[in-house]
């Protein structure tokens, strides 16, 4: 944060915190058309139980905005406090490799109390995927170094916790209620 001065008062100037790795197209995993005026990057953990509360609120910003911004969703797992957030991070890449983050991404955040291996693999069973391939990805840790790197990428853009969003590139500092965030929304919109 940089001070500066302003007579005898201090005056704080915050600085905003910008999204250092831009979104990769092809990689990330990306709701939405790239085309669209408005990008929201969101680092979260499948296990955290804001990133929880954020999740049916972005639901609802991606219906009531529909086609004017895009969303990207990076796995930030906090290890140390959500013991399964590193393998539901895992899970959604293995699921993505199959062509089916999305909606490995929402049954996790709908079923966030059951979050072991052994309801991972009932998860995969009901989204229709490999469940050998799963479970093979799943014992060799297959995309931890994907998610090492998404974590990388968010510390490297200032990401302390989650949820973390990033509108235009720039880091969302005020709440992420709906109204607040819609408002905030409504006056990128062009």
């Amino acid at each position: 944060m940089a001070q500066r001065v302003k007579g005898n008062k201090k005056a704080i100037k915050r600085e905003t915190k910008k999204l250092i790795t831009p979104v990769k197209i092809g990689t990330d995993h990306i709701r939405g058309s790239i085309d669209a005026p408005i990008s929201i990057v969101e680092y979260g953990d499948y296990e955290c139980p804001y990133t929880g509360m954020a999740y049916p609120i972005v639901k609802e910003i991606m219906k009531k905005f529909n086609n004017r911004f895009y969303f990207v969703f990076c796995n930030f797992p906090l290890n140390d406090i959500h013991p399964n957030a590193q393998h539901s991070a895992e899970a959604a890449e293995a699921a993505a490799a199959q062509d089916k983050f999305w909606e490995m991404h929402d049954y996790l955040f709908e079923h966030q109390k059951a979050l072991d291996d052994s309801h991972l693999l009932q998860y995969a069973e009901r989204l229709g995927l490999d469940t050998n391939k799963f479970k093979n990805e799943m014992s060799g840790h297959t995309y931890a170094p994907l998610i090492k790197e998404s974590l990388k990428t968010g510390i490297d853009s200032g990401v302390q916790g989650t949820p973390t969003f990033f509108v235009n590139g720039n880091r969302y500092e005020d709440s992420w209620d709906l109204e607040t965030f819609s408002n905030f929304l409504k006056t990128l919109n062009t």
